[in-house]
């Protein structure tokens, strides 16, 4: 598990996050969600040292996240930022295959194939494994990244909004590839999305922002109601109950 407590950052004398705790649960998907400018990103960067924080600390499993060897903690931890750009020419499968540096130095050995070979399967993407990444639509690359942070095979897993560039197809492949890491194979997966009906369905548990500051944090139930998602985004909500999933309707009045 990986804990939160108490993590500020501030930037003169605004906060972009300020006091905020939550839990990442092993086993479990865990969507932080809230509005532009809520402090999503920063949250995350702050828990997986990209970013320093003001306050607060970070608990990875027993260890305290700056007492972590950086390399150790890459064999742990696999992060996905928002932006990701490549200035080198690469393929799809030598993308990937960057996953496997923490653990082998870039010395690759058939158990690393193997792991690579799995990771562009579960994406979908083994089919074209060797075109270049220039050569591909945004929603593949987005895809190869994701394969590449699945490589890793990391026990806490980072994703900063992974469904950018991705039609609702490969958004329901990525999600269900993303459940999977963490109910099949006990990985604590952590994402920042938008969609709310996305984080709804395919999340174990939410963690919910507001101007830099957790509003609420817990099950699918308890932060996916009216109270919650009106306070946190200002416009009126509905939540239907539709196959047993929590689903928002949002609209301006």
């Amino acid at each position: 598990m990986i804990k939160l407590t108490g993590l500020s950052k501030q930037y003169g004398k605004t906060f972009v996050v300020r006091d905020a705790s939550a839990l990442f649960p092993k086993g479990e998907v865990t969507s932080v969600i809230g509005p532009n400018g809520a402090g999503k990103s920063t949250l995350l960067s702050m828990a997986s040292r990209l970013t320093g924080s003001d306050a607060g600390e970070v608990l990875i499993g027993d260890k305290l996240l700056a007492q972590w060897d950086t390399r150790e903690l890459a064999r742990h931890l696999a992060v996905l930022r928002q932006s990701n750009s490549i200035n080198m020419r690469f393929t799809i499968r030598e993308l990937v295959s960057f996953g496997r540096f923490p653990h082998t130095q870039g010395r690759l050995n058939d158990n690393d194939h193997e792991i690579i070979d799995n990771a562009l399967e579960h994406l979908g993407i083994t089919d074209f494994q060797h075109r270049y990444l220039d050569e591909l639509s945004g929603g593949q690359r987005q895809m190869a990244f994701i394969a590449m942070v699945v490589a890793q095979d990391t026990d806490y897993v980072f994703l900063d909004e992974p469904l950018n560039n991705l039609d609702i197809k490969h958004s329901v492949e990525i999600m269900h590839t993303l459940r999977d890491l963490a109910h099949k194979l006990n990985k604590a997966v952590v994402i920042v999305i938008h969609d709310i009906n996305f984080a709804s369905c395919y999340s174990d548990r939410i963690v919910a922002m507001k101007q830099g500051e957790v509003v609420k944090e817990g099950t699918v139930a308890e932060v996916v109601c009216k109270e919650v998602m009106e306070s946190i985004y200002e416009i009126p909500f509905e939540i239907q109950e539709i196959g047993n999933q929590r689903i928002c309707l949002y609209y301006n009045s």
